[in-house]
C-alpha cells in the first residue's frame, strides 16, 4: 500500500499525541474524555508510524509530496 502522510501530517499528528498526553498527566482531562483521547491518541501515532491514513484512502487524499 502507498503511504498517503507527508511529513508535515506526521509532525501535526505527533505533537497532538504530545498536548494529548501533557493534559492527561497534568490531569487537565480526565474520565470519558480522557480515554478517548488517548485512543485518539494511540491511533494517530500508529497511523504516524505506519505512514497511512485509513481516513484518507476513500477520498484519495495524500499530503505526501510527489516525488519528481
Amino acid at each position: 500500500m502507498k503511504t498517503n502522510i507527508g511529513m508535515a501530517d506526521n509532525v501535526m499528528r505527533i505533537l497532538a499525541v504530545i498536548i494529548i498526553t501533557v493534559l492527561y498527566f497534568i490531569s487537565q482531562i480526565s474520565g470519558t474524555t480522557a480515554i478517548i483521547l488517548l485512543i485518539v491518541a494511540v491511533l494517530l501515532v500508529a497511523t504516524s508510524f505506519i505512514g497511512i491514513c485509513p481516513l484518507y484512502l476513500p477520498f484519495g487524499i495524500s499530503t505526501k509530496r510527489k516525488q519528481k
